[in-house]
């Protein structure tokens, strides 16, 4: 048997009915299947085109195929609109109102304009035109002419055919006739699915060519070339980085052919790159409506630029987020975390955030955002006293007010929280009970207020940051204020949980950031957001990585993890990461746009004596990187590129850089191959250009493979694109505070660099 998607046996069969539409599914018994054929109206309307579709109900689960006869054709309308010269946008409606742009999930660029579209007929199909006669889509009217069918062999149907154009150049066509003969399909260009006399999922298909790359869809722990994977997009709590489920999920995915596709839903969305056919991307939207955005650009960033365009730029951080975070789980009271702070100023060790987890509480885990009387007797001045010391401190909380809260009753009557459908004769109150209690219903003005209520008093008190942890998982069985149903809610959360606890931090601190680990399409808005919790292992390590480059090209600027991973193996909160994975884990976190320590055991670095004069040399550089991390996290706010980069972000037309995933680009100028082994070992890909070895000051031609490249414990390899120009910190510094920014010098790697050691900053770091 074979094992689909979070485990399902797939039986042998239809792959395409079963593993995408579902119609193996008890409950899909009475789904009929729509197929959209060829247009029978195209009409230019108020700068967009109207396409009337018509669909016909076609049996895909016997082996005969062919229409139903007792299930009229239906007529829909698909809407073509374009914005600017690099989006297209498809919208597939029936009888409702074209949708528009209030959604949390979009943020326009207010650059971004809707252009006037034009029809015309051309050979044998329509032609979308803009205003400067770019053809952005086509539309074919009729097949080829069919010259010879046997008897044994039902005709082609009329299947939907077009090719999209966003940007005038790159054409991405939709996959019709994905058979060999109907109804065996692998994929249908578009079409959607009815229960009951009512649309529950729509599906489409693009071509997908036989040596295409995909990457993005969130923080997927999968290899970074996506293709030949079938993807769930639905927000679940992880339970780490090394299988399918994912923290945060974006319906957003770059082609290596220099396109990309955003669908605009909250659903579930599963989509199959090149796997249940291969030579389709396709995807079924839980959804009952269709609104997807082609983009175009010509480069990866540029793509994602657009795409920022839709859905928002990430805002700017503050410049001391860049410094040392440092936490566990958990601290407990006012004077261990003073004394944590003591030992790394008296050791000096660079820090500048403490972060407190669970225990702040009267009682652990039981977030009713108050501090403990007894152990933070005074928190205001608790948090004073850290600020004269260069620290700031960040607390843990969660969406949800659980049993045993005395929060519950205000928020259950208030109905500040998602309730579920009370049995019979129970009240709401003892329907929360029974529930151990719910999450926030933040499609609620009023809850959200409320929520905002009780982190701006912790805010005021002086806290900097609130670690927005959880949000991807809601009570399905719930009603929503907004009138949404859980299916549509679920994904949505994380955005509207983050923008709430943004927005409060900024009223109060007026330097927004928070801490997330949820996400769905727009959570980019709302930085920073970190990788969830992984084992404290090489393979933690890896998956970890691969998160962050994918999240990076679905839109997020910044990203960071627990370093030296969350949980051990096999105990989960008693067994620590070796000395070489607390070193290899710290090099790698250096060159992340945010770097905090956390883990169920403890991760203050006087805790690995073996290694803890290294990591101070390594917390070190990273004080020296800041006015570089800071310059590139300016850039990250306005264009496509997020901080940490995949490769491709350099080089798209190389296919190894849509294949390497153990190495990223620190911004621009840095290439990073983190050491994810005991034996300090491994291969480095240098793509097209000049390259400058970071320790040595070696000038190394790529595009280039070095083979096992052996680093010491000290060391991981590092490369500097020849000519780069980058700003450090000359001086060392133990919190960003003391920092004077106009002493930044410049670090320059042409011909005159001469290594590390000689370098102004290896005058003072001894790496």
């Amino acid at each position: 048997m074979d094992m689909g998607l979070e485990g399902k046996i797939m039986k042998p069969g239809n792959r395409f009915v079963d593993d995408m539409l579902d119609l193996n599914d008890p409950e899909s018994c009475d789904d009929i299947v729509w197929l959209a054929g060829f247009p029978a109206r195209v009409e230019a309307i108020d700068n967009a085109v109207h396409i009337d579709l018509p669909f016909r109900a076609v049996d895909l689960r016997s082996t005969g195929a062919g229409p139903l006869p007792k299930c009229p054709e239906q007529i829909r309308t698909l809407v073509v609109r374009a914005y600017g010269p690099e989006i297209v946008r498809l919208s597939l409606i029936a009888g409702q109102s074209i949708p528009d742009d209030k959604n949390p999930i979009l943020e326009w660029d207010q650059t971004l304009l809707q252009e006037p579209l034009t029809v015309r007929l051309s050979g044998n199909g329509w032609e979308i035109a803009d205003r400067m006669g770019t053809v952005r889509m086509h539309i074919a009217t009729c097949l080829p002419p069919i010259q010879f069918w046997s008897n044994r062999f039902a005709p082609p149907a009329e299947m939907f055919a077009a090719t999209v154009i966003p940007d005038g150049r790159c054409t991405v066509p939709f996959m019709d006739h994905d058979t060999i003969v109907p109804p065996h399909f692998g994929s249908l260009s578009l079409a959607y699915l009815t229960r009951r006399d009512q649309v529950s999922r729509m599906t489409f298909s693009v071509h997908a060519a036989p040596n295409e790359s995909f990457a993005g869809t969130g923080e997927r722990f999968a290899p970074l070339n996506l293709a030949g994977r079938t993807i769930l997009l639905e927000n679940a709590d992880a339970l780490g980085v090394n299988n399918r489920r994912a923290y945060k999920n974006v319906p957003f995915v770059v082609s290596s052919r220099m396109y990309g596709v955003f669908v605009l839903t909250s659903a579930h969305v599963r989509w199959s790159l090149a796997d249940i056919s291969t030579r389709a991307s396709q995807a079924m939207v839980e959804d009952e409506a269709l609104d997807l955005f082609f983009i175009g650009g010509g480069t990866v960033e540029r793509i994602v630029r657009n795409y920022r365009r839709l859905t928002g730029f990430p805002r700017p951080t503050p410049r001391w987020s860049h410094g040392l975070w440092m936490g566990r789980w958990t601290y407990f009271s006012s004077q261990e975390v003073e004394n944590v702070v003591d030992r790394l100023r008296k050791e000096r060790f660079p820090c500048d955030l403490i972060h407190i987890d669970t225990g702040w509480f009267p009682k652990d885990f039981l977030c009713e955002w108050e501090f403990s009387p007894e152990r933070f007797p005074d928190p205001a001045e608790f948090m004073r006293r850290l600020r004269l010391r260069g620290i700031r401190l960040t607390l843990w909380q969660e969406p949800r007010i659980g049993a045993g809260n005395r929060l519950l009753k205000t928020a259950v009557e208030n109905r500040y929280l998602a309730v579920s459908r009370p049995q019979p004769g129970a009240g709401a109150l003892e329907a929360m009970k029974q529930n151990q209690g719910g999450n926030f219903d933040f499609t609620n003005p009023d809850a959200v207020r409320w929520y905002q209520g009780l982190l701006a008093r912790v805010l005021k008190l002086g806290a900097a940051v609130i670690k927005t942890d959880f949000g991807e998982e809601i009570n399905m069985d719930a009603e929503y204020a907004c009138g949404l149903p859980a299916k549509k809610v679920h994904n949505l959360h994380a955005l509207l949980y983050q923008r709430a606890a943004w927005e409060t931090t900024r009223e109060v601190t007026h330097e927004p950031m928070i801490w997330a680990r949820a996400g769905w399409a727009g959570c980019q808005r709302y930085p920073a957001h970190w990788g969830g919790d992984p084992s404290c292992t090489w393979d933690g390590m890896a998956g970890t990585l691969r998160g962050g480059l994918h999240l990076g090209v679905s839109g997020f600027g910044f990203w960071g993890h627990d370093v030296s991973g969350c949980h051990g193996l096999p105990n989960f909160m008693n067994n620590r990461p070796s000395d070489e994975v607390y070193l290899r884990w710290t090099q790698f976190g250096v060159f992340c746009s945010h770097m905090r320590y956390h883990g169920t055991s403890p991760r203050e670095p006087y805790e690995y004596p073996g290694v803890a004069d290294l990591v101070r040399e390594w917390w070190k550089l990273r004080y020296a990187l800041i006015p570089y991390l800071a310059e590139q996290s300016d850039i990250a706010t306005r264009t496509g590129y997020p901080v940490l980069r995949a490769m491709m972000f350099r080089d798209a037309t190389d296919p190894l850089c849509w294949r390497t995933d153990d190495q990223f680009l620190c911004g621009e100028h840095l290439l990073i191959a983190p050491i994810m082994n005991s034996e300090g070992v491994r291969d480095v890909y240098l793509p097209a250009g000049r390259w400058v070895d970071f320790w040595t000051g070696e000038l190394v031609e790529g595009p280039r493979v070095l083979r096992a490249v052996a680093m010491p414990l000290s060391r991981l390899p590092v490369y500097a694109a020849f000519g780069a120009a980058i700003p450090v910190y000359p001086d060392p510094v133990m919190c960003t505070d003391e920092m004077d920014w106009a002493k930044c010098a410049t670090l320059v790697f042409d011909e005159r660099y001469r290594g590390f050691a000689a370098s102004i900053l290896g005058r003072w770091i001894a790496l």
